[in-house]
């Protein structure tokens, strides 16, 4: 799966224990309602994060995860995780001017009026 939007957030390099690390990354999407979805990167996942900077246009490549832990009480709780494996920064969009190709001039769309009788063709239509 994929999320892309920019780049909210950061975070630091989390070392969680001698042998495990992890940092945040938040991504609001572009969409009508914008999302910000905090994708975690964990062990040597993390690096990918050096080159990135707020506000970055990004493509994520995510991994989703679940787990069930019942707690002392004998409840069962389900939580879920997000974790990246791969980010593309994206190009910055070209204003639409320079998207579309250019107009042809208003003369190119006025009826012509250099025919001859004599030079129409004879299609039936």
């Amino acid at each position: 799966m994929e999320v892309s939007g920019k780049v909210k957030v950061v975070g630091a390099e989390q070392q969680v224990s001698p042998t495990f690390k992890k940092r945040e990354l938040v991504v609001t999407t572009d969409e009508q309602y914008p999302q910000s979805i905090m994708i975690e990167f964990v062990q040597d996942k993390s690096d990918l994060l050096n080159n990135v900077s707020v506000g970055d246009a990004v493509k994520v490549s995510i991994n989703l995860g679940g787990r069930e832990w019942v707690n002392p009480q004998g409840e069962t709780k389900y939580f879920n995780s997000i974790k990246g494996w791969r980010i593309e920064k994206l190009q910055a969009e070209a204003p639409a001017a320079q998207q579309m190709p250019p107009m042809p001039a208003a003369e190119a769309f006025a009826p012509a009026t250099n025919f001859k009788e004599e030079e129409h063709d004879d299609l039936p239509f």
